[in-house]
């Protein structure tokens, strides 16, 4: 598990204490693609392959595995060779976010299409599950956490970013066959425009948090026929769009 024991003093009911705390060891991972386009993130040095495939799909540099030619990881460094058809077009414009890696900005929105539904009582018991098996975060509280949802397998991945997280799981679906559009995602974060989008790009049609949709991802959603679920806490949760996709038990 990738967490160190720190030092720090705890101050509780004006009490000060000498303690040991855990926290999650994150890395600087340099993703190169083709050679050409480089840039480094702060992630968790796991799951590397998993999140380049996801990361590819989900920046629309890529539509199709067969448009990935190679991957390597070695150690903290990822070289991606792609064909890069998307990269010269204007479908595909990179630009730096806050935790330090690219987003492609949103030109256009290819809707879903999917007939796949959920229970919402699975969706309640699957918020706590993610929960549980979150191991890095029970240990520091220092990691967001995404999981995938296909044919009874649920698969989990953490990272000190969202976005990376979600890039991991998805990732690992394309790699292991799962149909993204017969599947959903889970995971802890709020769901703005750029998370939503990678739904829309991957093909999965749920995205399902514990947390709130901001106005640019329920926009997204809307054009993308994505459904969203937010506030999954306890027995609780509100649907946005396109409903239909959540069995009430």
């Amino acid at each position: 598990m990738k967490v160190e024991e720190i030092n720090a003093i705890s101050y509780k009911n004006n009490t000060a204490k000498n303690v040991k705390e855990n926290v999650v060891q994150d890395e600087t991972i340099t993703l190169t693609i083709n050679n050409d386009i480089s840039r480094s993130l702060s992630a968790i040095e796991d799951s590397l392959k998993e999140f380049t495939v996801g990361y590819l799909f989900n920046e629309n540099m890529v539509k199709s595995m067969d448009d990935i030619k190679n991957i390597e990881v070695d150690g903290v460094q990822i070289h991606a060779e792609i064909d890069d058809t998307l990269l010269k077009t204007n479908e595909t414009v990179l630009c730096s976010d806050s935790a330090g890696g690219w987003r492609s900005k949103i030109k256009h929105v290819n809707p879903v299409k999917s007939n796949f539904q959920v229970r919402v009582s699975e969706l309640i018991d699957r918020i706590e599950e993610l929960k549980n098996n979150a191991e890095i975060w029970q240990a520091t509280g220092g990691t967001h956490v995404a999981g995938i949802v296909y044919d009874g397998q649920f698969i989990v991945k953490e990272d000190v970013s969202r976005h990376v997280a979600v890039d991991k799981v998805i990732g690992y679906g394309l790699l292991n066959g799962f149909d993204l559009s017969q599947s959903y995602v889970i995971y802890s974060g709020r769901m703005p425009a750029d998370m939503v989008i990678k739904m829309t790009r991957s093909g999965v049609p749920i995205l399902a948090s514990n947390a709130a949709p901001a106005n640019s991802g329920y926009n997204i959603a809307k054009k993308g026929n994505i459904t969203l679920v937010g506030f999954l806490r306890g027995q609780r949760c509100n649907i946005y769009n396109n409903q239909n996709r959540v069995i009430f038990d």
